[in-house]
């Protein structure tokens, strides 16, 4: 069986979660001798053909960017030379060039959706984009809705709900790099107060600016780990509320990012808009252990992150109810060490890579 993977950014050009999703997807489908390959668009123009983690990723040159849409001429002839060898076209929602490409291509081979996230921000242009977004969803055989808390809150979704299954994401630990002694300890040394960690791209609905608010007036050590458009802004939040106490480390590799995991007491997730569909850091949290503190969004956020079981779960952009959330867990430790053990034991059940790959691999079976 041979799957096509479809999405605007994809490694290594970018490390997001739904390229972390997806790459865990494609790892897991080889793991049960499915041969699933990526189509993408890079800035990249010369190196269009890689392989990565043993699959093939074909890129083509990005042409224009628009709301965060990105737009390649060459991908039409690409897709079509792509999708006519393949046995299952997998999409991930939202993109809306993926959309015209979808008819323009004229595919017509079995189609799965992976729905990552209603478009939340741009509410203008989703009226513009509504009625090709539909005509696709109505189009493709099988919708994927990643967790049933999603599934329930998105007025989209509704429409589709005789077409829609729930397959959530899943993780493989194998793929993570174990971190040697000394880049522990190097982190050890500069960190060894409890310290709260935040892993992600600085996004605007990642809730950072309730993060640095909740850190006012308190010793808590907070470290953020990633880089993105809001980071300058965080930085002069940082500096204008004397947060000598918060540190923020930029992009850094994939090992050191498991080390402060390994190190962290729990991990930070203030994530307070539906752009936050599921968090894939929750699940990295889980998977090493780690109790969170995250915001009830109506997503996927609260379904990875039971309150009171694997950590807490506090109202969004609430900077107090944060504070207090992160001062309960650093003073009940054994609570704490508790939750990150019923964390991990959920990741088991629940969140594997390979329960998410063979979920998948009887939807293809079941569409074949």
């Amino acid at each position: 069986m041979k799957v096509l993977h479809f999405y605007r950014t994809y490694y290594p050009d970018s490390f997001g979660g739904v390229e972390q999703v997806i790459r865990q997807m494609v790892t897991g489908s080889i793991r049960l001798g499915i041969q699933a390959e990526v189509l993408t668009l890079t800035r990249d123009s010369n190196n269009l053909e890689l392989e990565f983690e043993g699959h093939a990723v074909h890129r083509v040159p990005l042409n224009i960017e628009i709301a965060s849409t990105g737009f390649s001429w060459s991908a039409f002839a690409r897709f079509k030379q792509l999708a006519a060898t393949a046995d299952v076209v997998h999409y991930h929602f939202p993109w809306p060039f993926m959309d015209l490409a979808h008819f323009a291509c004229q595919i017509d081979k079995p189609s799965v959706v992976t729905y990552h996230s209603d478009i939340v921000r741009q509410k203008y242009l989703l009226k513009l984009y509504q009625p090709l977004q539909n005509k696709f969803l109505n189009s493709v055989d099988r919708i994927v809705a990643t967790s049933p808390n999603y599934l329930a809150t998105s007025p989209t979704l509704a429409k589709y709900q005789a077409k829609t299954d729930v397959i959530t994401y899943g993780l493989d630990s194998t793929i993570y790099p174990s971190p040697d002694q000394g880049l522990l300890a190097k982190w050890q040394a500069k960190f060894p107060k409890p310290f709260f960690l935040f892993v992600g791209v600085l996004r605007y609905y990642k809730g950072l600016h309730v993060l640095l608010e909740a850190a006012a007036g308190t010793e808590i050590p907070i470290v953020i780990l990633g880089d993105g458009p809001v980071e300058l802004e965080l930085k002069r939040q940082a500096q204008r509320l004397g947060l000598d106490n918060v540190h923020f480390l930029g992009a850094l590799p994939e090992e050191d990012k498991v080390a402060l995991m390994q190190l962290c007491y729990g991990l930070a997730f203030p994530s307070h808009l539906r752009s936050e569909a599921f968090g894939i850091t929750l699940l990295e949290a889980a998977m090493f252990g780690k109790p969170m503190i995250s915001c009830e969004i109506g997503t996927g956020t609260s379904y990875v992150n039971l309150d009171r079981l694997t950590g807490l779960v506090v109202p969004a952009s609430d900077p107090q109810a944060f504070r207090e959330a992160m001062q309960y867990l650093l003073e009940n430790p054994l609570l704490a060490q508790e939750m990150g053990r019923q964390a991990a034991l959920r990741y088991t059940e629940c969140f594997t890579a390979q329960r998410m790959a063979l979920s998948y691999q009887a939807l293809y079976q079941k569409l074949l």
